[in-house]
């Protein structure tokens, strides 16, 4: 037995609160199941609904009473790690103690450290917030100097950064709550971006970090055995969606990067997954990285399903 951190896709946690309130039931199962295996868990998770919902509901807000402020993205990102958390946290509580299992769980609210010269803060690519209309958005650009782009034909919205995470500034208390035996819930959302503006100073931004690499990161920095990459199918495929679709049960780092030089993951989804398993599993020797979907996780740990990454 050993370290399993587990990477919750958005899937898992519905849109509403009500859906948020039924789905984390059904996601604590799994989870629960590792840790009656005797492994030491850590959680992650996506907040693409949530930080949207929180981030609009201040703008409109600020719109129509001036006693409500414009939010920054970094302080949503924190209100959606508390109010997930609160869920989920509750959602695995109740499951261990139906199972008579005596173990604490909680969430800690979590800052991704990120580079501020990464090239991600010159080329921002993450849309959020409500969709404007044309003269809307080029109005908004020249009053503020954000960007706003074309999504999807249903209007403009504002794109922000992505950069990449360098390190988790709680990881020393994640690391001590994981080692004497405790669960922990963190990194929502790939955490809340922040850069080191000065010495002893953390400064957040208004950006977005993938959930997948900062998983990644946090996993290197716990040197966990197991990173479980929890998301909407069983098994990664080549060809998806195409006649001669092949799931593949495993894959050597060599075998996924000549897959994703063929184009095989499509950017966006399943593409930052494969990426942040080949990360994960070069660190160190005897680590795997497994991608399945979430009613999968009990077997897939056991290697009787899911796709399988290694050295």
């Amino acid at each position: 037995m050993g370290k399993v951190l587990i990477a919750l896709g958005g899937n898992a946690l519905g849109n509403t609160p009500k859906e948020q309130l039924e789905l984390v039931r059904e996601s604590a199962k799994p989870i629960v199941d590792m840790i009656e295996q005797g492994h030491h868990v850590i959680i992650t998770h996506g907040n693409g609904p949530q930080v949207g919902a929180i981030h609009i509901a201040f703008d409109y807000g600020s719109k129509t009473n001036i006693n409500i402020p414009k939010m920054p993205f970094a302080e949503c990102g924190a209100m959606s790690q508390g109010y997930i958390g609160y869920h989920l946290q509750n959602a695995i509580r109740e499951e261990l103690l139906n199972r008579s299992i005596r173990k604490s769980v909680s969430t800690i609210i979590s800052q991704v450290i990120v580079d501020k010269d990464d090239p991600a803060f010159e080329n921002p690519t993450k849309p959020i917030g409500s969709f404007l209309s044309k003269h809307e958005a080029e109005k908004l650009m020249k009053e503020t100097n954000d960007v706003y782009v074309e999504d999807a034909g249903r209007g403009y919205r504002k794109v922000i950064p992505s950069p990449l995470p360098i390190k988790v500034a709680e990881k020393e208390v994640i690391a001590d709550l994981v080692d004497a035996g405790h669960i922990v819930i963190t990194i929502g959302g790939g955490g809340i971006p922040v850069i080191e503006r000065e010495a002893n100073v953390l400064e957040g931004v208004d950006a977005v970090i993938d959930k997948d690499f900062a998983s990644q990161c946090l996993a290197n920095e716990l040197d966990v055995d197991f990173l479980f990459i929890l998301t909407a199918v069983e098994k990664i495929a080549i060809h998806y969606g195409k006649p001669n679709q092949q799931d593949l049960e495993q894959m050597t780092i060599a075998e996924a990067k000549k897959y994703i030089a063929e184009g095989h993951f499509a950017p966006g989804s399943m593409l930052p997954k494969v990426q942040a398993a080949i990360q994960f599993v070069q660190g160190r020797s005897g680590r795997k990285a497994i991608i399945t979907s979430l009613n999968k996780a009990k077997e897939a740990i056991l290697g009787k399903t899911g796709t399988t990454i290694y050295k």
